[in-house]
């Protein structure tokens, strides 16, 4: 039978031993150490001090007053750090413990303390202090050596778990703030992660998605490049030598509609080969196929436009230098103006095309001053009717129409775009208005056609780089930069441009152009 103090002593160590398991809060774990230790050893007072960062801290204690407790702090925040811990700095925190309760207690008070060793390093101390004169015996010291051993497991447990914390949270930063999607699959192909991305691309919240089937949430209604998840594992993915794979195409979104995504697959497995989990990179790849498709519309436009003028400079050129012919001077004439027109149409196309590059650039300057609208439309309209005797054009603008500030040279090139456009789609003998006029703060001006017209769907994309309406892209030359350069300008003055949808036939461009200087 066991005494009572060794049953004590025992009950108390089980008790610890279970609030080390049960207790996650380091300071409620060391609470209880340093007050069980002192009523094990009927002492008036205990501590625990902590090595952090190179200096002692006390982390917690027991029966000390709060303004002696201070004095202790900073008796121990000044022990200066020695390259020999064991030797020198350990005995000098005992000493000065010891000094302490000495002088606090003039010599009534005597102390002991132990270190807090965990896995070979010194992390602390652990000091009790009692209220009489004798010594402390080898079976109190053995007591407190089970205390201190407890205590610096607790620490040593806690430390590993504030950091694994720390870790974790880091992670889940890091996942959470990744422009990509990330998500994890356990292995039975259920998610355990799915970050913020994966949800504003899919639609789900994460809350929906966690525990459920992958196939249930990764649904592609066309794929255009790999083999879904399913049909990789069952051909026997993940292999030593393929631990990855990618898939693209169209995803199935929550609410409906698709996403052009790419997926990559990466499998985490044991040292024996058994899949842990599967780790999903998700990245919205609707840009980059819109580039592609830019790319090729941009290659196969310019190549077009390219062709034919220089297909008409090179045949009158071949023409005119033949040596086995004479050529009439008005035939001479006519083939120069012939290849001065292209010419001209091969620069006019340079300039947009260098135009759109700026603009993409962002760098598009505007030379400002005095523009007089009204007086700019109609040269530009006695221009035009020199080159297309065939329509007729017509010119409102009230007596007293207001000057702007604006780039006149860009400002003629965004008029002579839409008289060009009108020209271009209106039939033989109809007729195109330009008018313009003042409103409140903004004036206006509109080109009216007579021509097929712009559908009323495709009215919001034809300010957009390289397109035209389907309609008329296979009868009519062009770039498609015209009106994505003038919204450009238009827009560079402060100003807005659009199509008209109140007209019953034919097509009317307006743009406004604020009456003050853009930017007062």
């Amino acid at each position: 039978m066991l005494p009572d103090f060794r049953l004590r002593q025992r009950d108390y160590l089980l008790e610890t031993t279970r609030a080390l398991t049960e207790e996650l809060d380091l300071g409620k774990v060391l609470e209880r150490i340093v007050t069980i230790s002192a009523e094990l050893l009927a002492a008036r007072a205990s501590l625990i001090a902590l090595r952090q960062d190179g200096s002692w801290q006390i982390s917690t204690s027991y029966g000390i007053r709060t303004d002696f407790l201070k004095r202790v702090q900073r008796l121990l925040a000044d022990v200066p750090g020695q390259p020999d811990f064991l030797r020198f700095e350990l005995p000098e925190v005992m000493s000065r413990l010891q000094r302490i309760t000495e002088a606090a207690s003039l010599g009534l008070l005597s102390g002991v303390g132990l270190p807090l060793i965990a896995r070979d390093e010194v992390i602390g101390v652990i000091f009790i202090f009692r209220a009489y004169r004798s010594a402390f015996s080898h079976q109190d010291r053995e007591v407190l050596q089970a205390f201190a051993s407890q205590a610096a497991i607790a620490v040593h447990n806690a430390r590993l778990y504030t950091k694994l914390a720390q870790q974790k949270h880091h992670l889940d930063a890091v996942v959470d703030s990744a422009g990509d999607g990330i998500f994890i699959l356990d292995s039975s192909l259920r998610f355990s992660r799915f970050n913020r991305a994966c949800a504003q691309l899919t639609g789900y919240a994460e809350a929906e998605v966690i525990g459920r089937d992958h196939d249930d949430v990764v649904r592609f209604s066309r794929l255009e490049a790999g083999e879904p998840l399913s049909q990789e594992l069952q051909a026997g993915w993940p292999q030593a030598d393929r631990s990855s794979f990618y898939v693209e195409g169209e995803l199935r979104k929550r609410a409906g509609g698709a996403i052009s995504i790419g997926v990559t697959y990466a499998a985490i497995r044991t040292s024996q080969g058994a899949l842990i989990s599967v780790v999903g990179n998700v990245r919205d790849v609707t840009r980059f196929r819109q580039a592609e498709e830019l790319k090729d519309t941009f290659i196969s436009i310019v190549s077009h436009e390219l062709r034919t003028p220089v297909a008409l400079i090179k045949g009158y050129v071949g023409t005119l230098r033949r040596q086995d012919a004479t050529w009439d001077p008005t035939v001479v004439r006519d083939s120069l103006e012939v290849i001065e027109e292209e010419a001209d149409h091969l620069a006019l196309l340079i300039d947009d095309l260098l135009d759109a590059s700026r603009l993409q650039a962002g760098a598009l300057a505007l030379n400002l001053g005095e523009v007089a609208l009204d007086e700019l439309a109609e040269r530009l309209v006695d221009r035009f009717r020199i080159q297309s005797a065939v329509h007729e054009f017509t010119l409102a603008f009230p007596q007293t129409f207001p000057t702007i500030q604006g780039d006149e040279a860009r400002l003629s090139q965004v008029i002579t775009n839409l008289l060009s456009n009108a020209v271009k789609f209106s039939p033989p003998g109809s007729t195109i208005e330009v008018g313009g006029e003042v409103r409140a703060d903004v004036v206006r001006l509109c080109v009216k056609d007579e021509g097929p017209g712009i559908p009323r769907q495709e009215a919001s994309f034809v300010f957009e780089r390289f397109y035209r309406a389907r309609e008329t892209a296979d009868k009519s030359p062009g770039t498609g930069l015209g009106l994505y350069l003038a919204r450009a300008v238009v827009e560079a003055h402060g100003g807005r441009i659009w199509i008209d949808e109140g007209v019953e036939r034919g097509a009317r461009v307006c743009f406004t152009l604020p009456l003050a200087p853009a930017g007062e």
